[in-house]
């Protein structure tokens, strides 16, 4: 399957370094350039790529509300990777609850930018430790909630809450398969119905509401970490 993208930036070399290393790939094409968050809005809408590459200080629309206006229109299915610098941290927490799955500096090496196109592709998050960082300190900075127990969220069954847990500390599908013994299929099936019913758009808002809930706690591990549940799923 071939990886439809676009890319956003207003700096034109930058723009044009990105799509032209992405478009050596077989597996990766680049469809659309956009210099401002309006155009790659009009972008996403014209080509529904499965990756939108967004800077995150655009002008006319910055890159986090081309985020929330790509991944809503699209219902998920176009994955928001922002493009950001050590600098622009403090705006880590207003993209990932736009929708954003994952953050790439733009000094990234060639091997990183194709790792974080194909992985934020796949439907996994993806957040380089700086901007986890940045991330437990802004949950710190507005205070932790009480931590919920693992079976105690409102609307979701027990097994969803394992799940979303699971996400929370960052296992990807086949880990979390692997901890609670149940099929990768299985966990495709709690995750699409964990984001119908809570309204997650991505991996990454995931996360955050994993920590919002209490469920995973920043600088701290779980004791009562999911478990195998008798008789699988």
């Amino acid at each position: 399957m071939v990886i439809k993208a676009i890319v956003a930036d207003d700096q034109a070399i930058l723009r044009t370094a990105f799509s032209n290393l992405l478009n050596t790939q077989d597996d990766i094409e680049v469809v659309g350039e956009a210099e401002d968050g309006a155009q790659a809005v009009q972008l996403a809408t014209r080509y529904r790529p499965d990756v939108a590459l967004l800077d995150i200080r655009m002008p006319h629309k910055n890159g986090i509300e081309a985020a929330r206006e790509i991944v809503s229109a699209s219902k998920g299915a176009t994955k928001a990777l922002m493009l950001t610098t050590f600098s622009l941290d403090e705006y880590v927490y207003a993209a990932l609850e736009a929708g954003a799955s994952g953050f790439l500096l733009k000094d990234a090496t060639f091997p990183e930018l194709l790792q974080a196109v194909r992985v934020v592709a796949a439907g996994e998050a993806l957040l380089a430790p700086s901007v986890t960082k940045r991330l437990i300190a802004e949950f710190g900075r507005r205070g932790a909630r009480p931590q919920a127990g693992v079976h105690e969220v409102e609307g979701l069954t027990g097994r969803e809450v394992d799940v979303l847990v699971l996400i929370g500390q960052g296992l990807s599908n086949a880990d979390i398969a692997a901890r609670l013994c149940i099929s990768d299929h299985t966990v495709k099936t709690h995750i699409n119905r964990l984001f119908a019913k809570m309204g997650l758009t991505g991996r990454a808002q995931a996360v955050i509401l994993a920590y919002e809930l209490g469920l995973v706690v920043a600088g701290a591990a779980r004791t009562d970490s999911p478990q195998p549940a008798r008789g699988g799923g």
